[in-house]
């Protein structure tokens, strides 16, 4: 029964679908005792402390245990990052300035907090597991409960701040329905994990918090970012239709991507670790356009080497058969910092020896990892496609082809994240042989907005003209080179956007799994023909709103079903 009267709020749509349930709130943080008794043993403080951090590490790496490979790969990264030396260097220094043990905690994980913000990039993404494990260790200091997911009594939609991928990684499809958070942006872990878990979810729903009590039945358009609160019987007839309508559209999508007058596209799926490889092979889909490949990387003391490397890519080459996988060299540096290869600070780090540029600093990394990649090319039948991240220039794009062909590897691209790469694609593309556009960096540097700040998540669309504009230029350049331009960023996985990018010359999209049906149906309602007109008319809108109106106004009213 809801406590509520029939609330209609807005948020951004992250993972499609339509769901309904009961809300069911995240157990809350209990936030540090304001009252506690100062430190009057720093000594001992600080030892209860490192035992209680062991002990949220030891939970999170015994759920750890029976996850798959990129829930394993998450939890165990923030159960590392729980006794990090920094953080209990941290506490240390505010037990020694009289901070009781909870405000200790609470301080010294807000100041971690902030180098991290200021690193940019993966690194800010990690402030959400240092919450987490902030909450937890608090939790246990005050003798209750740990914070986090509750128990599910029956099929619910979860309502929280956020969501750690600690927690989002974990999610039981089954007995969540649907997720919805206050903060967040488009390209969060939780945006990303619920999209590859299937799971509708709407974030940045800023009001939610406002309307909503526990227990309230709550509905909600993963697709469209509409939430509704007390839903009448009405809407839920809207929704059931709507979810009936998209599940019509999608029973014809299989096979090849292509347009309704057979223009084809390749429709491939965004993968981290073997594992990812493993269940997005399972899908209707034709392989594989970006491997990230840094989870092999982050968080060791030592880099891996090069037979560990061989064997996963030889496991993820096989996994795919004969078909097509893209793999990004370590996309590490800055931003994601390696304790094994650290070029020290940097005043802005977002625009730091990142992805390439560290891998011209330190080529014995960049060598390892092509010559695992050439030992795993001969190992197996996959069309292997390798690519460098942050390639900025004609100079760089040669140095990385020219490596990667010393090691007998045939097919070398670059990753169009750059204005300076996408203005100069003709001259860039001339040396190597295809380029994949990141959207999510393409549109952090072109608008100048970190991609990590929830409040700029408009500016990051990349409906905004300027980054669609920026698309546009790689696709003519792409052109004169006669060179393949894919898209390998979450914009690929929108059906609607999947038309504009189609329309401005791209000829594959890359996304979660989940999302190639979807889009690959929208490919079959237009011909190519009409993905220009669209791509036309959403380019020519003055600002990102209107650019996505317009598209939507010229597209099949089907499209909509599918968003």
């Amino acid at each position: 029964m809801s406590t509520h009267n029939r609330t209609r709020i807005s948020g951004i749509g992250v993972s499609t679908g339509t769901a309904h349930g009961p809300a069911v709130f995240v157990v809350p943080a209990a936030g540090f005792n304001a009252d506690e008794s100062s430190s009057t043993d720093p000594e001992a403080d600080g030892q209860r402390i490192r035992e209680v951090l062991q002990a949220v590490a030891d939970g999170l790496r015994a759920r750890a245990e029976g996850a798959s490979d990129s829930a394993k790969e998450i939890l165990e990264a923030t159960a590392g990052l729980a006794t990090d030396r920094g953080l209990i260097r941290g506490v240390d220094k505010e037990l020694k300035k009289g901070s009781g043990v909870t405000r200790a905690v609470h301080d010294a994980v807000e100041k971690f907090a902030e180098k991290l913000r200021k690193l940019g990039g993966y690194m800010a993404e990690r402030v959400t597991d240092l919450y987490d494990i902030r909450d937890r260790a608090i939790s246990r200091l005050l003798g209750l409960p740990e914070p986090g997911l509750p128990e599910l009594a029956e099929p619910s939609v979860l309502i929280a701040v956020d969501l750690a991928p600690a927690e989002t990684a974990t999610l039981d499809p089954d007995q969540v329905r649907g997720i919805i958070t206050s903060a967040g942006g488009p390209t969060s872990h939780t945006a990303i994990l619920a999209a590859q878990l299937g799971i509708p979810a709407v974030v940045k729903a800023s009001e939610i918090y406002d309307v909503v009590s526990e227990g309230d039945t709550v509905a909600l358009d993963g697709g469209a970012g509409e939430v509704i609160v007390a839903p009448l019987d009405d809407d839920l007839t809207e929704l059931a239709e709507r979810a009936a309508r998209r599940e019509a559209a999608l029973a014809g999508s299989e096979g090849r991507g292509m347009t309704r007058d057979g223009y084809p596209i390749k429709l491939l799926a965004n993968i981290g670790t073997a594992d990812d490889a493993r269940k997005a092979a399972s899908f209707d889909l034709e392989g594989s356009g970006l491997f990230r490949t840094e989870f092999l990387f982050l968080g060791r003391d030592d880099a891996p080497s090069v037979e560990e490397q061989t064997a996963t890519y030889t496991e993820v080459l096989k996994a795919f058969g004969d078909r097509r996988v893209v793999v990004r060299t370590l996309d590490a540096g800055a931003d994601k910092p390696l304790r094994f290869a650290d070029l020290g600070e940097e005043e802005n780090p977002a625009l730091g020896r990142r992805g390439l540029r560290l891998s011209m600093v330190r080529e014995d990394l960049l060598d390892a990892q092509l010559q695992a990649l050439a030992n795993a090319n001969a190992a197996t039948e996959a069309d292997l496609w390798v690519m460098a991240p942050m390639v900025a220039t004609v100079d760089e794009a040669r140095w990385f082809a020219d490596k990667a062909r010393g090691f007998g590897l045939e097919r070398v691209g670059v990753m169009v994240e750059t204005p300076a790469a996408a203005i100069r694609s003709e001259q860039v593309l001339s040396e190597v042989d295809f380029a994949s556009i990141g959207t999510n960096d393409l549109s952090q540097y072109t608008m100048a907005a970190d991609r990590m700040q929830g409040e700029l998540a408009d500016l990051l669309s990349p409906w905004q003209p300027a980054v669609m504009a920026m698309v546009q230029a790689t696709c003519i350049g792409g052109g004169k080179a006669d060179k393949h331009i894919g898209v390998c960023g979450e914009a690929g996985g929108d059906p609607l956007m999947a038309l504009v990018l189609v329309g401005l010359g791209v000829t594959s999209l890359s996304m979660a799994p989940t999302k190639v049906t979807a889009v690959r149906a929208a490919l079959k309602l237009h011909d190519h023909a009409t993905c220009r007109a669209i791509a036309a008319q959403a380019l020519a809108a003055p600002t990102a709103e209107k650019a996505r109106e317009a598209a939507l106004a010229m597209a099949d009213p089907i499209v909509k079903d599918l968003l």
